[in-house]
């Protein structure tokens, strides 16, 4: 297990200790800092899966570095199991490739030494985070990450949009450093560790006799808020949309990586969290909201970096939410996900444009309405099937998993989302092709789901529905939460000029005005009074 400790240390130290350099240094020899950012980023990858290798072949190291070697990071330990493996190996891999891109797209930049060097820096803390054993490390790593993260926001020192944001950001995340230095202390009065493996010994004690106290309800709650700082939740997301003048891989990088801490953290504290039925109640409202409030906001933006950037608070709310429900597995694998698919998203953005060019999707509008709603209700009935039938096919039963039919009445509404426009072409040929296309996305998340799930196995909690008090209460309000989304949607590519839909869009396209609280209390922080640079 000392090879675990090895391998992980250095792929943590290789990223970290480029931090220590000067900035001018860095910025005097770009060259040579390009090359060791690839180097050091291609390295660490390759040890991160060499680790896996190891998982795969010795099974998880589950029990304190420190007490089993003396290389352990900073004496305190790893926690080594399929979840920590997955985000390393997601970071490791989505770091690598947005370095690649920030040395080509910062080439002939004066600062670009000093940005390559905060960004191997900032990696190397949210590697040290998800593989980290004890939370005394958890909250170090969060908190380098934190300090990473401000020193790119600031990246354009010159533009007074930045700077503000990345203090506006800096105030939301001591906010959220104080919620979790309150959760481990309070952690450690009620498990009396800060290692993982006694944590999580205990949690499953507490769970088979049925003795999780209000002190455990008190913990989680804070890990949530915690969470929800990180993690861009309402009311703590208005600082997400404003981070857009730095460059492109900073959005990136964000979006992408660092922005996942918090669903991490709740994740990884699962045997936790999921003993207090409150404080998933109160995560599932505040991540459905979130992800309702995001995706209203998303439709209404021209900026193509500002859709993307409600888009993935829309997407971390409905990560959130899936936590709530005790869905942990298939919050993971929304995490890998939308990883991925933001990473993708941010680095082609440029090219975004040119591509809106080639379509030139048929519209609604151009059809009756009883044509608009047999389209519509045509794709949610063929969407229901596809659903169900896929669902037979792998033997689930939505009805018998955490959240299932919230999360299976919002899969059938994303898949009617990809089916209406084809219908409403009137075609047959690309209406079958659609409803194939459709089919083929449905098997292929239900796949990755049964995969993630037992990749997973015991590293997550796997509550039964019965264990959660927001399965019951839930349901119906979040199923009507998401199926006005989609009312509001269908409306929207339905009708072009209404008077009531012109102001809502004003609204929304200003984010209802809740960054005006957050903008004021980073004045007064910074002792400014105007708010606004």
């Amino acid at each position: 297990m000392g090879c675990y400790s090895a391998i992980l240390t250095s792929a943590i130290l290789l990223l970290i200790t480029p931090g220590l350099i000067p900035s001018g240094w860095a910025n005097r020899h770009a060259v040579a800092m390009r090359r060791m950012a690839i180097f050091l980023a291609a390295t660490s990858f390759t040890l991160i899966v060499c680790g896996v290798a190891l998982l795969l072949k010795f099974g998880p190291m589950e029990r304190n570095a420190a007490i089993e070697s003396s290389t352990s990071l900073l004496g305190s330990g790893f926690y080594w199991d399929a979840l920590s493996a997955t985000m390393a190996l997601l970071i490791g891999a989505v770091g690598w490739t947005i370095l690649g891109f920030a040395c080509r797209n910062l080439d002939g930049e004066a600062t670009q030494g000093r940005f390559l060097r905060w960004t191997l820096f900032t990696l190397g803390s949210v590697l040290m985070l998800v593989v980290s054993g004890n939370l005394l490390v958890v909250l170090f790593a969060w908190t380098l990450t934190s300090f990473g993260l401000h020193q790119l926001l600031r990246h354009y020192g010159d533009r007074n949009w930045a700077v503000w944001t990345a203090r506006k950001k800096f105030v939301i995340s001591r906010l959220g450093d104080l919620f979790l230095l309150a959760a481990i202390w309070l952690t450690y009065h009620e498990f009396g560790s800060f290692g993982f493996a006694e944590i999580f010994a205990s949690a499953d004690h507490a769970r088979r006799m049925g003795d999780a106290t209000w002190s455990i309800t008190i913990i989680s709650t804070l890990y949530v808020l915690g969470a929800m700082t990180k993690s861009a939740q309402f009311p703590f997301h208005t600082w997400l949309p404003d981070t857009l003048e730095t460059p492109t891989a900073v959005s990136a990088l964000m979006h992408a990586g660092i922005i996942n801490a918090g669903g991490f953290l709740i994740i990884r504290l699962s045997p936790v969290v999921s003993l207090s039925p409150v404080a998933l109640g109160f995560l599932a409202f505040v991540g459905g909201f979130t992800a309702l409030l995001g995706g209203v906001m998303m439709l209404t933006q021209s900026s193509i970096k500002r859709q993307l950037a409600y888009s993935t608070i829309a997407q971390m709310g409905f990560m959130m939410l899936q936590c709530g429900l005790g869905a942990f597995s298939t919050a993971m694998l929304h995490l890998v996900a939308h990883s991925i698919y933001k990473a993708y998203a941010f680095l082609r953005s440029g090219s975004a444009l040119e591509e809106a060019g080639r379509t030139d999707p048929k519209l609604l509008t151009d059809r009756k309405l009883s044509f608009r709603l047999a389209a519509t209700a045509g794709a949610i009935l063929v969407s229901a099937v596809i659903c169900t039938a896929i669902a037979w096919l792998f033997q689930l039963d939505l009805t018998q998993k955490s959240g299932g039919l919230v999360l299976g009445i919002v899969l059938v509404l994303a898949l009617a989302t990809l089916l209406v426009r084809s219908f409403a072409t009137g075609s047959m040929q690309i209406s079958l092709q659609s409803v194939g296309i459709a089919t083929l996305v449905a098997g292929c998340y239900f796949a990755a789901f049964i995969a993630m799930n037992a990749w997973l196995g015991t590293s997550v909690a796997h509550p039964s529905p019965g264990d959660t008090l927001t399965q019951a209460f839930s349901i119906v309000p979040l199923s009507i939460g998401f199926v006005g989304l989609f009312a509001l949607e269908s409306i929207l590519s339905w009708t072009e000029r209404n008077r009531m839909l012109q102001i809502f869009y004003v609204h929304s396209l200003n984010g209802f005005y809740l960054d005006i609280p957050a903008r004021r209390l980073t004045g007064i922080f910074w002792a400014r009074f105007n708010p606004v640079p």
